[in-house]
Order: C-alpha cells, then structure tokens, then sequence
C-alpha cells in the first residue's frame, strides 16, 4: 500500500524536491560568500571602530533575498496543507473513485493510514529542510541582527509543526467538505486564523514574561536643551523578546505622556533683566532641577521574554502544532472509518 501511494505521490514529490535542490545550490554560493563578507567585514569591524556604517551596509545589501526566504519559510508549510493535504481525500469523494478505494480488501484505516505517513512524512521533510538551509544562510544575518525573535518563525525547527499541522488540517478539511477546491479555501483560511491566534495570544505565555522597571531620568546639554530622557529603548537583555512597554506616573497609572515642561523664567535679549553669568548658571540648575524631579516620578516598565529561552519557545511551539496535528489525524481515521463509501 505505501509503494502504490508513493507512486501516486512521486511526481508531485519529485517537482517539490527539485525546487529545494535548485534552491539549495543557490544558497549554498550566495551563502559561502555570505559567511566570507561577514569574517572580513563584520568580524573585524570593532578593531576599526565603524561598526555602525559596516553592519548597516551588510544587512542593506543582503535585505532583498533575506525578505523573500523568510516569507518562503512562513507560507511553505501552508502550501503544504493547501496542495497535498486538502485534495488527498477530497478528490476520492469529488470524483466518487472513493466507492472503489473504500470497498477493497484493503481496510480503510491502513489505506488512510498509508497516505498519512508517506505524503506527511515527505511535508515534513521538505519543510525541514527548507528551514534548515536558510537558517544556515541567514545565520551571519542574525547574528548582526542579535534578537532571534523577530525570525521565530523562519528559523530552526517551527516549520516542522507548522508542516505538520497543514497538512493534517488540509486532510481533515478534505474529509468533512469532500470538493477539492473548497477544502484548500477552508485550509487556508484556518491555517491563517491559528497561526495568527498562536501568535498573538499563546506564544508570549509558555514561561512567565519577565518585567523590568526603570524610572526615568534626563541629560542636559549645552544651551539650555535637553539632550535626551531615559529608559526609552530596551538594552539591558540583548536578544528579547519585549511584549509590551509601557509608561506609569507617580500613581501608578499609564499614560501616554510625560507632563513634564522645562522652564527656568530666564529670558535672553533686548530689554530683559540683566543677570550675571552665575544667577544665569544658577537659574538654568534650578529649572533643571525641577525638572528631574518632576520626570523621576515616571517610570516605564517592560515586559519581556529573554533571548535564553528562544529554544524552549521553539520545542514548546513546534511540539504543539504536532500535537494539533496528530489529534486531527486521528480524528479524521475515526471520520473515514465510520461513513459510509457513497
């Protein structure tokens, strides 16, 4: 049974497979000089103190193909479910063949069983893959970049559960609908809505976020200005994850801004009252004065997952799409097994 699948299979396997060869021979020369730019350029940025305009100038020029690998890891596992899972079951039904299929000595379980394990078998392989070749590519990129989060899911092993998990909810969706072409629309659209909800309300909940909370403060520059005001921007974590950052005032609520005005009375030109240099000095360190006091009593807090825990995120998140997955195979053996063969 598993050989007359694979024969089925082999011709859409074959076009699959062969793409990721082409694909990888391209990554595999685009990547190497990747590596040697990286070593000669990045690598040794610090001893020549430009590091700035180097790393800018590497991830400019590499942004394009960067862009569109990353997208291609994200929608491959969806493709997947659209084109090989939905049409497995749903084209028996569509075109009745499934009266001959289901009526042979060959049992239902094992002739679904069959196709489950060599068509989803070969959907996790060629995700697999295809993340692990621009993972590797990518990898000088990201370590320019220091915060694996933002490619979470164009990394590493996610696309194995998100291939896994398509292509069983294409099967599913094949099985209950029985037309081919509504099935991939109920697959895409499902596989859309989960990955987007997994996002967004699940993913920052696998571990207890981590909160920081720093008050802020002001530096004061020549002419009266200020120069700037902190914290604004995260650094004490390099790599994390931040979910959310907010401000709060003296009272603990959040606000959006920071009622906090310079002013000294000092006035400077015709007409004005004649200050010495040291009532002058002595009036701007006043006014500054007020305030740091008053701009001390803001503080803002984030909230945020540390770059250690990237790992764990990515077995937590790639175990629960093969957990989805497998319920729903199961789930649709159970479907197939009890109705009926018209």
């Amino acid at each position: 049974m598993i050989r007359f699948v694979w024969l089925q299979f082999r011709t859409q396997a074959a076009i699959a497979f062969g793409a990721l060869a082409i694909l990888a021979i391209i990554l595999a020369f685009t990547g190497s000089h990747l590596v040697h730019v990286y070593d000669t350029t990045i690598a040794t940025c610090r001893a020549q103190r430009d590091c700035g305009t180097v790393t800018a100038t590497f991830l400019h020029n590499n942004r394009t193909l960067r862009t569109w690998l990353g997208y291609l890891v994200i929608v491959a596992p969806g493709i997947i479910g659209i084109f090989w899972g939905a049409p497995l079951v749903a084209r028996e039904f569509e075109t009745g063949t499934q009266r001959l299929v289901l009526t042979q000595s060959v049992t239902r379980t094992r002739w679904l069983v069959a196709k489950i394990s060599v068509i989803g078998f070969a959907s996790i392989l060629f995700a697999g893959l295809l993340s692990l070749m621009v993972t590797w590519w990518a990898s000088p990129l990201d370590r320019v970049n220091m915060n694996s989060f933002t490619t979470f899911d164009q990394r590493d092993i996610v696309s194995i559960g998100y291939a896994a998990f398509a292509f069983a909810l294409g099967l599913g969706a094949g099985v209950l609908i029985r037309h081919v072409v509504p099935a991939m629309a109920a697959t895409f659209a499902a596989f859309v809505v989960v990955r987007i909800a997994f996002i967004n309300l699940v993913r920052s909940h696998f571990e207890s976020a981590l909160m920081l909370s720093r008050h802020y403060s002001a530096s004061f520059g020549p002419g009266h200005g200020i120069v700037y005001s902190y914290p604004m921007t995260f650094t004490s974590s390099p790599g994390s994850w931040v979910i959310s950052s907010k401000t709060f005032n003296a009272a603990g609520n959040a606000v959006t801004n920071i009622a906090c005005k310079l002013k000294s009375g000092i006035r400077v030109g015709p007409g004005s009252q004649s200050l010495s240099q040291a009532e002058l000095k002595a009036k701007v360190r006043a006014a500054e004065a007020v305030f740091q006091k008053c701009i001390e009593q803001y503080r803002q807090v984030f909230t945020y997952q540390p770059a250690s825990r990237y790992w764990q995120f990515q077995w937590y998140e790639t175990s629960s799409f093969i957990a989805f997955a497998l319920v729903l195979c199961v789930a649709t053996i159970w479907w197939v097994r009890r109705r009926s063969s018209t």
